[in-house]
């Protein structure tokens, strides 16, 4: 989806799209449009997406768990082009620090006032069946050969 088709919706079904706020997202966005604007200060070709719509892309990734060959068919792109796209706007709003959560360091200080604990419960352990004798190998048959 490119953003051309969710810069009017209001700000609660832009957020149920998104996962952020309108704020946050134009503060995403003016991180990568000035990382963008440096990296193509030293020439090179015209990029593929706008800062907008590589943001969009990325967090259709992180939020909707996309592969890069549906997100990549959504905007044109080949599946690496996507990912080479998607992982410089991760990295590059990493360094920033804007949206970084504290170290671990950071946490075991005492002195430090926890506001927001994030949990990403997604990769939690399936279960599965015991093992019964049953299923075991079964005793060779005396009629076949």
């Amino acid at each position: 989806m490119k953003f051309e088709k969710i810069k009017n919706f209001d700000d609660k079904k832009f957020r149920r799209i998104t996962g952020v706020k309108r704020a946050t997202f134009e503060r995403m966005v003016e991180i990568l449009a000035i990382a963008e604007a440096v990296k193509r200060g030293k020439g090179g070709p015209k990029p593929q997406l706008t800062a907008w719509d590589m943001l969009l892309a990325t967090l259709e990734y992180l939020r909707e768990y996309r592969t890069f060959a549906h997100i990549g068919a959504s905007y044109g792109l080949c599946e690496s082009r996507i990912w080479r796209i998607i992982r410089w706007a991760q990295d590059t709003l990493i360094k920033d620090g804007t949206f970084s959560l504290p170290g671990k360091k950071e946490l075991l200080n005492p002195d430090t006032d926890i506001e927001i604990l994030v949990d990403d419960a997604a990769e939690t352990p399936v279960e599965r069946p015991k093992k019964d004798k049953s299923f075991g190998i079964r005793a060779k048959r005396s009629d076949t050969p």
